[in-house]
């Protein structure tokens, strides 16, 4: 049986659709399962945030009972907080503007809380207190995850960005509106060494 021409173009066309398609849903799961990861890498880093966020009412009443006359320091912690708390990302929409926003409030609690243990050295009893040493030990390591959480939310964002920019990638990308994401980036002045002088 002798197949005709148009039969062979249809039977082409058919194939090519169906590989198309097969490579268009491989990659559009792809990318899903990629701004999933930004998802989840993004939520940990709140939940870090919020970690910090929930033992400054404790270290703020431990370094009142010592220093009550610290208020201002106080004060500033208690305000950059509440700040910070009230700052909602939603990671499928991080743009660079709310990304900067929540990094100036979480900056704040930063400088405020540095302040704070800075006024621990004019108070020996307050330094020694084990409630504050446990705290302050509690905050420490609640940074460090902090900067463990923001490098591993990077680094999914850019294994997403790879992705949604890679040639055919691309193409599906924009047609199912995959954006870019914004990732962290360092504070600013943080690429210059402190001076310090004697």
């Amino acid at each position: 049986m002798k197949i005709s021409n148009t039969l062979k173009i249809i039977i082409a066309i058919v194939v090519v659709a169906l590989l198309l398609a097969r490579c268009g849903t491989s990659t559009y799961n792809d990318m899903v399962n990629q701004e999933e990861e930004v998802g989840k890498a993004w939520s940990n880093v709140e939940t870090q945030y919020q970690r910090r966020a929930d033992l400054i009412p404790n270290l703020v009443n431990t370094v009142k009972g010592y220093a009550a006359h610290e208020k201002s320091t106080l004060e500033d912690v208690i305000a950059a907080r509440a700040k910070a708390t009230q700052i909602s990302v939603d990671p499928s929409n991080l743009t660079p503007e709310k990304l900067k926003e929540f990094q100036a409030a979480q900056g704040e609690i930063t400088s405020a809380l540095g302040r704070l243990i800075a006024i621990s050295e004019n108070y020996p009893d307050l330094k020694a207190n084990q409630n504050f040493q446990e705290l302050q030990a509690q905050l420490e390591g609640t940074e460090n995850r902090i900067t463990e959480s923001r490098k591993i939310y990077n680094a999914a964002v850019k294994d997403y960005n790879v992705v949604i920019r890679k040639f055919p990638s691309n193409i599906f990308a924009s047609i199912f509106g995959f954006e870019k994401k914004n990732g962290f980036e360092a504070e600013a002045g943080a690429s210059k060494a402190p001076t310090v002088e004697f």
